[in-house]
């Protein structure tokens, strides 16, 4: 492109950037993201150009704006969650799409493959696993296996399977997205399989009263984390302006944060499958009210929350 249509093009975002001055933090963020963008590629299509060096001074300007009014570290810790990380994720909803559909059809192919082919639980949850279960059904307790470990050991496997797993997700992105694909449909497949395997035994309702307690958060994190994983691949594949090698760096960047953000759920959903799981004589009513508020939070943080922030900035940007 041209510098005199890549001026043309957003002179005019560029001065209502200049003129914005009480926003909120995620305005400024947001304000800050896009300068930065332009800003990398007018480094790299006309590095000597005045252009260049007006936006770096109006980038230093929306940064200074962003932090002058810090008062301490706590600060920066709390508006990550409550404003940079919903404002970031409501940029990459599109991904998470991908990554909740992929999911959603790999879970309903395992549960098919679980009911036309009788062997196919085996292969895909292990003889040992499916025989230990078999053998609790028999005696009256079918998901005695959370209860076979002692509780901070439980919670201390799991929390890190669950990083690991996730972690996955988002690294192996790297491979232009299809290693996030794979790990999704992977886990989907598993899933969707596990269950079927209740359901043939006649224990669809109790298996979900007891292993959704955790699995609310913990399939959750999964697929947040191939949204992150599609964030780093889509940026290699769709580097759009940008040199490939810039939009990777931004997109690792972008992907990781969420992933980052994703530790409270991680550790949430750890403590549920190692602390509360094992009681599954609990009442139907704090089951129930486990899993939804669980599924309402999830639904509210990662999905409500950024459109209602996306919206209000969007609103202050058109009375400014």
């Amino acid at each position: 492109m041209r510098e005199a249509a890549f001026i043309r093009k957003n002179k005019l975002k560029w001065k209502a950037y200049e003129q914005q001055k009480a926003s909120g933090p995620d305005s400024l963020a947001d304000s800050f993201i896009e300068l930065t963008d332009d800003l990398a590629y007018a480094r790299t299509f006309y590095p000597a150009s005045d252009t260049t060096s007006y936006l770096n001074a109006l980038a230093g300007k929306t940064h200074q704006a962003i932090y002058k009014n810090k008062k301490e570290k706590s600060n920066r810790f709390v508006s990550f969650w409550k404003y940079e990380l919903p404002f970031l994720f409501r940029q990459h909803h599109r991904q998470l799409g991908y990554a909740f559909l992929i999911f959603a059809v790999a879970c309903g192919i395992g549960a098919l493959s679980a009911a036309l082919d009788d062997t196919f639980v085996r292969l895909i949850l292990g003889d040992r696993y499916v025989n230990m279960t078999l053998e609790n059904i028999r005696n009256g307790d079918p998901m005695a296996v959370y209860k076979s470990h002692g509780e901070a050991e439980m919670f201390l496997y799991i929390t890190f399977n669950n990083i690991k797993v996730s972690f996955l997700a988002f690294v192996l992105g790297v491979f232009f997205s299809v290693g996030t694909f794979w790990v999704l449909f992977q886990n989907g497949v598993m899933l969707g399989a596990f269950q079927y395997f209740f359901y043939k035994q006649g224990l669809l309702f109790t298996s979900f009263l007891t292993i959704w307690i955790h699995g609310t958060l913990e399939i959750s994190a999964i697929v947040i984390a191939g949204c992150a994983g599609f964030v780093m691949g889509n940026s290699l594949l769709f580097p759009k302006t940008h040199s490939r090698l810039h939009s990777f760096k931004q997109g690792a960047r972008r992907g990781l944060k969420i992933v980052v953000g994703l530790v409270p759920v991680f550790l949430t959903a750890g403590f549920l499958e190692g602390f509360v799981t094992r009681h599954t004589d609990m009442p139907l009513a704090l089951s129930l009210f486990i899993i939804l508020f669980s599924a309402a939070f999830i639904l509210y943080y990662f999905i409500l929350y950024p459109r209602s922030l996306h919206r209000n900035n969007a609103t202050r940007n058109t009375e400014n």
